[in-house]
């Protein structure tokens, strides 16, 4: 064996130019590949980020104003919700699973000194998982179930709140003011908040009591299973449109009245647009192999055909075609193998520098504050180990077709026959 690869490494540096074109074909190929599937990914899982902040399967409802005349009603009129159509969503929607109305509106907040302006918000204990909150076990509790019979006065404040009432202070377990009232804080979110000033929330149950008497309030959010795809949401949609419709009297064609965001249709949809993505970007990668495949077997072909009267001497001299095909293959595993790691390894670092720049932007904005949404549209452009190595083995695999095709049909000219051959 020692001597086999003695001869091929003589064999590849004696053309230099043969085995520098053969390698690029397959460098290319894989690293082609590697930068467009990890481009897909990182697109990918930039937008999917975006809906992370969120449960994906929620469906937000806002009251809104009629215009259109229903049933002897006048258009312009102006729509809330009550608990009636809160229990009709929780109880007559077989769909939907958590729940949390809404009503919302900014209060000053202080603490000795220390005060701000910032919203506060009515919610019921699903509104932490349907938001997705972060309340680590240090820092206290949501608003539970207890504190909604009760009316409890609790209070959640996000970090940012704690950070600029409390000046580096734990805020847990101490009293807020909120407006004129006192409001023992229960718990700390963590979660970054991508957009707007920093909130609070109370039990939905304390809020109507206090600020808002008539029980009415504009929006309600859920979360819903069984719906797989978008047809099956658009009909989601109308079904719910109508029954609402009918208990807040209003025309169910009226767009205006009632404003519904599915976002588990939009996840829907957003995830069809990547399958396309993907399966544009396979195919491309497949057309750079196939041109990788292509490269390698045209330079074994030619690389055969030089060696044709090298083959007829060997046969001559009694070196059976085994031996000759064997040292054939290997070249092309060699040139295959070493140039397809260079592509692999040239690929993979792309990603994985751009992988490290997108990190290190994102946490130097991590410390900007804004009030602006943070969207993203692009992270983590890495891509699978897996997929790399599979294609790496098919260019191998292709490489030892691509030489032992040509070699094969060498090695069954005659000897006298290959010798004559210029």
């Amino acid at each position: 064996m020692r001597d086999e690869l003695y001869e091929i490494f003589s064999t590849l540096n004696q053309n230099k130019l043969r085995t520098t074109l053969t390698g690029l074909s397959v460098s290319w190929g894989i690293f082609i590949l590697i930068i467009l599937l990890g481009a897909g990914n990182g697109l990918k899982n930039g937008v999917t980020e975006n809906f992370q902040e969120r449960a994906t399967n929620r469906i937000s409802m806002w009251a809104g104003r009629t215009s259109m005349p229903f049933q002897g009603l006048k258009s312009g009129r102006n729509l809330q919700f009550d608990n009636k159509e809160l229990d009709a969503v929780k109880n007559d929607v077989s769909e939907s699973r958590l729940i949390t109305p809404q009503s919302s509106n900014n209060q000053t907040i202080s603490y000795e000194n220390e005060f701000g302006s910032y919203q506060v918000r009515g919610v019921m204990p699903d509104y932490a998982s349907i938001e997705k909150l972060i309340l680590r076990p240090e820092d206290g509790r949501f608003v539970n179930n207890l504190d909604i019979k009760n009316e409890n006065k609790v209070i959640v404040i996000d970090k940012k709140i704690e950070e600029t009432l409390f000046k580096g202070k734990l805020a847990l377990g101490k009293y807020v003011k909120v407006g004129q009232l006192m409001y023992q804080v229960v718990g700390i979110n963590t979660k970054k908040q991508g957009w707007g000033s920093p909130s609070s929330y109370i039990p939905f149950s304390t809020y109507q009591m206090i600020y808002n008497p008539s029980k009415k309030f504009g929006q309600i959010t859920f979360t819903v299973e069984g719906l797989e795809t978008v047809a099956e949401n658009e009909v989601f949609n109308e079904n719910l449109r109508k029954e609402l419709a009918q208990s807040m009297r209003f025309d169910a064609e009226d767009q205006q009245a009632l404003y519904l965001n599915n976002s588990q249709e939009d996840y829907i949809e957003t995830q069809k647009i990547f399958g396309g993505i993907t399966m544009f970007v396979a195919i491309i990668g497949i057309f750079t192999l196939i041109a990788g495949i292509v490269g390698v077997s045209n330079i074994m072909l030619v690389s055969v055909k030089e060696r044709t009267r090298e083959i007829g001497i060997r046969k001559a001299i009694g070196a059976p075609p085994s031996s000759i095909l064997k040292l054939i293959v290997l070249e092309s595993i060699i040139i295959t193998a070493i140039f397809g790691y260079i592509g692999m390894i040239a690929g993979i670092g792309v990603t994985e520098v751009a992988n490290f720049l997108m990190e290190q932007s994102a946490a130097a904005a991590a410390q900007v504050v804004t009030d602006t949404p943070q969207m993203s549209i692009f992270k983590d452009p890495t891509v699978n180990l897996g997929y790399v190595l599979i294609a790496t083995l098919i260019l191998i695999v292709s490489g030892v077709v691509a030489g032992y095709m040509p070699a094969y049909k060498a090695v069954k000219v005659k000897p006298i026959e290959a010798m004559r051959k210029d």
